[in-house]
């Protein structure tokens, strides 16, 4: 397999990777803006415009965006994150012309027609509804903001119900200007691909495009906090933060590794001591997230308002023993865990694509997988334990709680004791 990159003149990069033996490939252009890329007044902009991104441009409507994709048996799509706004397609070796044709149509020549907005704006306000009245969704956007309080990387990715209803056709038009430069672009293809072809293609479409100043976005700062709602739920769901590396830091293999310990897996401490032990719950994890700048290692769990203060009481102990007795064996399987996820993950285009993009806005370029297999195979059990020790000791804190919460300890008083 071989990864290929080029940049044109106006900043705007390719990379693609070539998979002997496949017949499909998937293509799409990743954005480098997203949710934190938004002042306040604009939050959910950048999510709406993806939804508008489909609705019609000046060559084509709606309807034929999406049947000129799926007449070919190809599947088109687009996602929102706070860093990344990516609109992507799977199609068939040969169709790859097409598919670029159509997302490159969609990104420069959109009408974003004023009754195509408001049939929009219904959608997207349907979509915040229904992340409202999933608990174990609205949690991680409570927590969040608990982290980062006022900051553009705290706030919801959909919006506030008021701001979606305000936004405009000029609104959408100028963060795109705003953001939708060239060397805010990044074109990433695997699969049945030809490198030479796609970057032929890429210069005529995208080759014009005049360079734009891109803006840094407001550097993240981890505070911490606590946000409970009462409600009459089955379940208490209950989230827990900490601060952790962003992924340019050296640090975050040894943050991922600790993640799939604590909480990973069936044999991890977590679900070994809450779950199969003590059935607390159904569903309990850890997972370390990561963002350019900044990261969280968080614990989620759904239980009963009874049992909550043991859960929570349990998590702590869980933090504070990790610090003292994570085994080599532990850190061994979790470190097997994460290269065999990693490399499982990579056999699909799609999979590839969306890391060629990912490493190429972190990095601006492409490390072997060698080299990650290398960093991870690096971390070692002391240095996991030192991570613990800082988790357990003194790193920020934020906690979200939803449902029949009234007995959940606060989270000062977990504090208190998570190094004991």
């Amino acid at each position: 397999m071989s990864v290929q990159t080029h940049t044109l003149a106006n900043g705007f990069r390719i990379v693609t990777e070539k998979m002997p033996g496949l017949q499909s490939a998937s293509i799409g252009i990743w954005v480098t803006a997203g949710g934190r890329d938004e002042r306040i007044e604009q939050n959910g902009i950048a999510h709406f415009l993806e939804h508008m991104a489909f609705k019609g441009t000046n060559t084509r409507t709606s309807l034929q965006i999406a049947e000129e994709i799926e007449d070919v048996g190809g599947y088109i799509n687009a996602y929102t994150s706070r860093e990344v706004t990516a609109y992507y397609a799977r199609v068939l070796g040969g169709d790859v012309p097409l598919a670029l044709d159509v997302i490159s149509d969609i990104l420069l020549n959109p009408v974003f027609d004023e009754d195509e907005i408001e049939v929009e704006r219904g959608v997207i306000l349907q979509e915040i509804g229904q992340a409202l009245d999933t608990p174990d969704d609205v949690i991680f956007d409570w927590l969040q903001d608990e982290a980062y309080p006022n900051q553009p990387i705290g706030r919801t990715i959909l919006g506030p119900e008021e701001r979606v209803r305000s936004f405009s056709r000029e609104d959408l038009r100028r963060f795109v200007h705003e953001h939708y430069g060239p060397s805010q672009m990044i074109l990433s293809a695997a699969g049945d691909v030809d490198h030479d072809a796609i970057v032929r293609e890429a210069e005529k479409l995208f080759g014009g495009l005049q360079v734009r100043v891109a803006n840094d976005p407001i550097l993240a700062t981890f505070q911490g906090g606590e946000r409970r709602e009462i409600k009459t739920l089955e379940q208490a769901h209950f989230a827990l933060a900490f601060e952790g590396p962003g992924y340019c830091d050296d640090a975050i293999y040894t943050a991922q590794i600790y993640s799939v310990a604590l909480g990973g897996g069936m044999s991890s401490r977590l679900f070994q001591e809450v779950r199969e032990k003590r059935g607390l719950c159904y569903t309990i994890f850890a997972q370390t997230g990561a963002h350019s700048d900044t990261g969280m290692m968080t614990i989620y769990a759904g239980t009963s308002g009874e049992q909550l203060p043991e859960l929570a009481s349990l998590t702590m102990q869980e933090l504070g023993r990790a610090a003292d007795d994570m085994s080599d064996a532990e850190v061994a399987r979790a470190r097997a865990q994460m290269k065999a996820g990693m490399l499982m993950g990579l056999e699909s285009p799609s999979s590839r694509a969306e890391r060629l993009a990912r490493l190429m806005q972190i990095w601006g370029r492409i490390p072997a997988l060698e080299e990650t297999v290398t960093q991870i195979d690096a971390v070692t059990t002391q240095g996991v334990k030192d991570f613990a020790a800082t988790l357990a000791g003194q790193a920020p804190a934020a906690l979200a709680l939803y449902g029949p919460v009234e007995r959940a300890p606060e989270l000062g008083d977990m504090l208190k004791g998570r190094a004991a």
